[in-house]
């Protein structure tokens, strides 16, 4: 009977330092995603890369197809957004975060970009995951 009293109080222990990590991770990972609103939205480009795996591995998936590589989707993003009327103001709309693995989540959403050369507006999916300890996205499929 202790035995099992035992195992129900660990198992309940363990769920709810489960559910507390998410929760954190969760956060850590919005909190990414505001500093990625805040740096466009001053058509700060390469700071709203900082969110991104600085990796050739990076995979960017948009309208053009695959890009990889993060200097590649840098240098995609400068050519479609050179300056502040293109890229605008920056506004994400989370629909859900879900975990995949240990470290590693999907972002499922939507994007907002109020700009004077007009409006544009997306879905995106984006799969983060914790390398060195900082949450990066390393793969985007926007359209």
């Amino acid at each position: 009977m202790k035995i099992t009293y035992f195992i129900i109080i660990s198992f309940f222990f363990i769920s709810c330092a489960v559910q507390k990590s998410a929760t954190a991770d969760k956060a850590s990972i919005l909190k990414v995603m505001k500093e990625q609103e805040k740096a466009w939205s001053q058509n700060d480009l390469e700071g709203f890369m900082q969110g991104y795996w600085k990796s050739d591995s990076l995979k960017f998936y948009g309208s053009n197809g695959l890009t990889k590589g993060w200097q590649q989707t840098l240098d995609n993003y400068k050519k479609s957004y050179p300056t502040k009327d293109h890229s605008g103001t920056l506004t994400f709309e989370i629909d859900d975060i879900s975990p995949i693995e240990t470290n590693s989540y999907w972002v499922m959403g939507r994007y907002f970009l109020k700009r004077k050369v007009g409006d544009a507006n997306g879905n995106f999916l984006i799969i983060f995951k914790k390398i060195d300890g900082a949450w990066k996205i390393v793969a985007d499929m926007s359209s």
